[in-house]
């Protein structure tokens, strides 16, 4: 982790331009204004371009004068084309982790992303020092997105920058193997799933438009009855389901931001960042409260919890004396015996001695006699013995 915060200081840093792109620019007076910092999470299927993707953001963002903060999450990728200011490979070995508990390839990846997790605080602080030269974190995520978007870690990673910095999910979609109605309603339906899962503001990014362009998905969502004259062409088992699937998802088409991009040509990379900035604003206004008052809720419970621990303990300790000469000043009065089993303990034989004293006038002063008598000779064999003992040390 050394590493990657030196790697993270080493970069050069990027100021905004007039356009204000960057992490801070200035008004019309002269007075600087900071944007809030953006973390770009990207989740897609296996192949779907989502590191080819980051690599085109990443070059974007540089000649706009914005270089963005990169965090590699996949432990299992041989190499990245853009250098990674925080690399899990840095932290986490994948081939060790598979030999170590004797893992396969996904189970490897989910072990070492649940390592990773346990240092996230870390990162959150790297985010934070170079929060005012970064405005865009980009997180690139493993192949397998399930890895990712079903495990704890994938989790708390993503409530840990959900709490802090604005956080938007980028789902990247492979537009050429989406021709088909069946796979287009599949990535429909893994796309709503995680944006039901994570609820933040969410960019639909249909990639590789440089092969084929997204217009047929676009009329597809917005057209209910151009995506059945599509399906009624598929005859399998899979196309009556999508039928009915594609009602439900109705709701979901209409509040989704959908661009086209090319992370091999380049194209699209302003429509995105312009749906960012709208995600950004959707954020603020119905995530960021949300997210405000779950952290508030967990607080008022770990202090509620607290709170009952030391009152259990206020009981247990009340309940049993610890030190057996401690009375409570009730306890000198005569005739009053203290409630709870230490009154009862320290109590036990005082009636019989309030009863002698009672019945005779004299007991104290005969108790006192024999107290005497027991002392002097006790005090003279001490005496005795000191003597003796510095007769031996004297002879030595």
């Amino acid at each position: 982790m050394a590493s990657a915060a030196a790697g993270a200081g080493a970069e050069g840093t990027g100021t905004s331009t007039g356009n204000g792109s960057g992490s801070s620019s200035s008004t019309g007076t002269g007075t600087p204004t900071t944007t809030p910092t953006v973390c770009l999470i990207v989740l897609g299927m296996a192949g779907s371009g989502k590191t080819t993707f980051v690599q085109r953001l990443t070059g974007h963002l540089h000649l706009k004068g914005c270089p963005p903060y990169l965090i590699n999450l996949d432990p299992a990728v041989h190499e990245i084309p853009v250098p990674a200011n925080i690399d899990i490979r840095d932290t986490v070995n994948y081939k060790e982790v598979m030999k170590q508990y004797g893992l396969g390839p996904n189970g490897g990846i989910v072990t070492a992303l649940n390592l990773f997790a346990t240092r996230f605080d870390q990162v959150m602080k790297f985010i934070e020092k170079r929060q005012q030269d970064c405005r865009y974190v980009l997180i690139d995520t493993p192949g397998q997105i399930e890895v990712f978007t079903w495990s704890a870690s994938g989790t708390i990673i993503t409530e840990a920058l959900a709490s802090t910095f604005a956080t938007v999910i980028v789902y990247v979609m492979d537009t050429s193997r989406s021709t088909n109605p069946v796979t287009f309603m599949s990535n429909m339906l893994y796309a709503c799933s995680i944006l039901y899962k994570t609820r933040l503001p969410f960019i639909v990014v249909m990639n590789k438009v440089d092969i084929v362009s997204h217009t047929f998905a676009v009329e597809w969502m917005t057209d209910f009855e151009s995506f059945q004259d599509a399906l009624n062409q598929e005859t399998s088992f899979a196309s009556n389901l999508t039928r009915s699937m594609s009602l439900v998802l109705d709701e979901f088409y209409s509040t989704l931001r959908v661009v086209g991009v090319s992370a091999v040509e380049g194209t699209g990379m302003d429509d995105f960042l312009g749906h960012v900035a709208e995600a950004v604003v959707e954020y603020d206004l119905e995530y960021r409260p949300y997210y405000l008052k779950m952290k508030q809720h967990l607080a008022d419970k770990e202090m509620r919890n607290r709170e009952e621990q030391l009152e259990r303990l206020r009981r247990d300790m009340g309940d049993v004396s610890m030190d057996s000469d401690h009375q409570s000043p009730s306890a000198d009065r005569e005739g009053e015996v203290e409630a709870g089993p230490s009154g009862l303990i320290l109590s036990r034989g005082a009636g019989d001695e309030l009863q002698e004293e009672v019945d005779s006038d004299t007991d104290d002063l005969d108790h006192q006699k024999a107290e005497e008598q027991r002392e002097e000779p006790a005090f003279q064999r001490y005496l005795q013995q000191r003597r003796h003992e510095n007769q031996l040390a004297t002879k030595e």
